[in-house]
């Protein structure tokens, strides 16, 4: 492993802050009983009006059928409920129940502050924002590289 590369490693310094985040962020959910999964659906639909499974899935980062897994276990655990969608009766929408705001709300509340502690230990949050932002825009509107051919 070299010690000191000749430019960064994009990919490897996202994944590891990733990481880092993710591991930071189960932790601190892991104390109000939450899992990432669930937290990123209750925060999917914690505005109230309703959302379908597919927006859900986007939200939440994860495959439809692994998103209705866990659908089923948050409804059974009365912090989610299904109802059709009066505009598509073909749809579910998603809300949160009475114990999932609730709960919802705390966690909330734990995860802006360390946000904002994080944010503020970094400086400048509205330019990382910013570059992240441009950075996701950017890989989203480039073609892949395409394999290098041998030189002849």
């Amino acid at each position: 492993m070299p010690s000191e590369p000749s430019s960064p490693d994009l990919a490897h310094l996202l994944s590891h802050a990733e990481r880092c985040l993710g591991r930071r962020l189960a932790a601190m959910l892991a104390e109000e009983g939450c899992s990432v999964d669930e937290w990123r659906v209750l925060s999917a639909v914690a505005d109230g009006q309703g959302h379908p499974m597919s927006e859900i899935a986007d939200h939440a980062l994860m495959p439809a059928p692994t998103l209705t897994k866990l659908v089923d276990r948050m409804v059974a655990g009365n912090l989610v409920y299904r109802r059709p969608d009066p505009d598509d009766r073909r749809r579910v929408l998603l809300y949160l129940t009475a114990r999932g705001r609730i709960l919802h709300q705390r966690a909330a509340h734990r995860v802006r502050s360390d946000q904002t502690r994080l944010l503020d230990a970094i400086g400048d949050q509205g330019e990382l924002t910013r570059l992240l932002s441009l950075l996701a825009a950017t890989v989203d509107g480039l073609p892949a590289v395409a394999p290098s051919r041998p030189h002849s």
